[in-house]
């Protein structure tokens, strides 16, 4: 690919009948947060926290915990755990440029939107009250599948939730995470990948249908027959 990516991909409009979200590395990023999180953490089960942080992004915590610490993979623990971080570190945590605009924009436009993450509810509410987001009305968080990305399940359960399960390919998802972009595309969504937590090859990796530093490439241009038409411009030139 180079050493220099190059976003300089003409803008291109595309139609959506729905939204579905990622949260941390999409919406928000709580980077600073999930760091002071995991070495905490780690003290507690006797693992070294980079360890941790290694495999942990776009990851359920209860997944992590049934490699490192079967034990503490509890969803009373992990919920308890999470619900936590808002509150502890609710200064650590600033938005992903574009986010905010963007979601008012659907909201604006009545369009179908979801967040689809592999949080625990307490985590995604705590955020969005800190950072005094709007709240979807769909949530599909880590407690909602048995199996978190890549499985599609989540991105399955939000094509529900939006009743668009037999419309996926008019549904457009935005994540940050190569485990997330797989399971977009595995449920049969178009897919935007940020690079906002991994590198640019390993998103490219992952196989989205646009990759962009972050959300201010994607605008709302208008509402008509139903779906929603947004600009995606300065994406990477493949």
């Amino acid at each position: 690919m180079g050493s220099q990516p190059q976003y300089t991909l003409p803008p291109q409009q595309v139609s959506f009948a729905g939204f579905l979200f990622d949260m941390d590395g999409t919406i928000i990023d709580s980077t600073p947060a999930i760091i002071k999180h995991w070495n905490s953490i780690g003290e507690e089960i006797g693992v070294a926290p980079e360890t941790i942080l290694e495999t942990s992004h776009g990851r359920r915590s209860i997944d992590v915990l049934k490699i490192l610490a079967p034990e503490k993979a509890n969803w009373e623990y992990v919920r308890h755990l999470e619900g936590q971080l808002p509150l502890l570190y609710g200064d650590d945590a600033v938005e992903i440029p574009g986010s905010r605009s963007l979601l008012d924009s659907l909201i604006a436009h009545s369009s179908p939107w979801a967040i689809v993450t592999s949080g625990t509810e307490p985590l995604v509410s705590g955020w969005l009250d800190v950072l005094q987001f709007s709240k979807p009305s769909h949530l599909v968080t880590a407690e909602s599948v048995l199996n978190g990305k890549p499985d599609p399940a989540c991105y399955l359960i939000g094509l529900d939730k939006l009743g668009l399960r037999e419309a996926a390919a008019d549904v457009l998802v935005l994540e940050d995470a190569p485990a997330g972009i797989q399971a977009g595309k595995a449920a049969g969504c178009k897919v935007i990948g940020l690079v906002t937590s991994h590198t640019v090859d390993q998103i490219v990796a992952a196989g989205p249908d646009w990759v962009v530093k972050d959300l201010e490439s994607v605008k709302v241009i208008a509402r008509r027959d139903g779906k929603v038409t947004v600009e995606i411009s300065n994406a990477l030139r493949r």
